[in-house]
This record gives structure tokens, sequence and C-alpha cells, in this order.
């Protein structure tokens, strides 16, 4: 756990001493990428919880939910439809589903906790 949160204080440390710009033609396509991205981190934090951990499922579940969503957003640009929001809709609603296990989690280890058990 604690490389979890180590990792994330020095990802937050060179995002913002760290130079990186993209152009706003991309931002959707980011944006999205970003929204898979944290689907698989927090799909990650909920399988620690229930001790199903596997390295491997994560970084290719990163890395192919990226990939989807920003394949997806490319062809509904050159379509000519907006298929970004599925991928929206999708990652939106496992993120939060991902979420409530993990809020459920913590709640429960901590109410055990005052309970005494």
């Amino acid at each position: 756990m604690i490389w979890i949160l180590v990792g994330l204080a020095l990802g937050l440390i060179a995002g913002f001493y760290i130079p990186f710009t993209y152009p706003a033609n991309y931002s959707l396509y980011m944006s999205v990428a970003i929204l898979a991205t944290m689907d698989s981190i927090f799909g990650a934090v909920k399988s620690v919880l229930k001790g199903q951990y596997d390295n491997l499922i994560f970084i290719t579940g990163f890395i192919g939910n990226a990939l989807l969503a920003i394949i997806l957003t490319y062809t509904g640009d050159r379509l000519g439809l907006p298929l970004y929001y599925v991928a929206i809709l999708v990652f939106g609603s496992r993120l939060f589903d991902n979420l409530s296990v993990i809020r459920r989690h913590i709640v429960t280890k901590i109410s055990d906790k005052k309970r005494g058990k």
C-alpha cells in the first residue's frame, strides 16, 4: 500500500513540475484515456482489497482500456459519431462501481475495529 502512495506522490510532483502540453485537438482523446486508466487503477485497488490482484492483468487492462477508449474516440471522430460517449458511460459506471466497493470495504473495516472484532 505504501508503494501506491509513493507512486501517487511522485506522479503528482512530476505532473506539476514537468511542462507537458498537447494540442487542444487531442483533449477529447486524452480525457477519455485518462478516464479509462483511472478505471483500471480503481479496479486494481478493488482487487488488492479482495486479495485477487494480478500485476499482469492490471498492466494489460491499463494499456488495453486506454487504447480501446482512444480507438473508439478516433473511430467516432472519423465517422462523425460521438462514440466517446460509449467509453465515458462504460468506464465512468465501472469507476463508480469500483469506488463503491472500495468505500464499502473501508467502512466495514473501520466499523469492525470500533466493535472490537
